[in-house]
């Protein structure tokens, strides 16, 4: 019988105003936190850093970081 990863890592190209799924999963990982974030509560990244942040509060703060 075959089991799948249902919990598996998306990669994306973050984009402006978008991004590209460059390898299919359900989620991404907060840079900052290590949070876990489903792809379709993907709301905050840098386009620069190509990072996902699961909050507002941590991507204003990543971004002071610099």
């Amino acid at each position: 019988m075959l089991m799948f990863n249902r919990s598996q890592p998306a990669r994306l190209h973050y984009l402006a105003n978008s991004f590209r799924v460059l390898s299919n999963g359900d989620h991404v990982v907060c840079a900052v936190s290590g949070e876990k974030i489903p792809l379709d509560a993907l709301r905050y990244w840098s386009v620069a850093r190509q990072e996902a942040y699961a909050t507002a509060e941590i991507a204003t703060q990543a971004l002071k970081d610099q």
